[in-house]
């Protein structure tokens, strides 16, 4: 059996792959077959996942998805710096819907 990503493209061993459930993402070091579906086990972590949940990605395409995800962190470090951490979320002054 053929593994395939989620558009059907081919993957095989040493392909890069983003699970779309996480956005995790990783090199392909083993593949196997079972209960009539692929399995693929990544770099990324000790874990297989379904090859119909991933998709193919290229190298280069990793390295943009990294660097866009430490940006992200750090927008989300410089709010917290920018609201702070010691406001008070536990009065009751604002009534919510419903």
């Amino acid at each position: 059996m053929e593994a395939v990503d989620s558009n059907g493209k081919s993957i095989g061993k040493d392909s890069y792959v983003i699970y779309n459930g996480t956005g995790t993402i990783g090199k392909i070091l083993e593949l196997k077959t079972q209960d009539k579906s692929v399995w693929v086990k990544t770099d990324a972590n000790d874990l297989w996942y379904n090859s119909i949940y991933l998709q193919a990605i290229d190298k280069i395409e990793e390295k943009k998805l990294k660097r866009k995800s430490e940006d992200i962190d750090g927008k989300i470090k410089k709010s917290h710096k920018i609201v702070g951490d010691d406001i008070d979320m536990s009065s009751e002054l604002c009534d919510g819907g419903g």
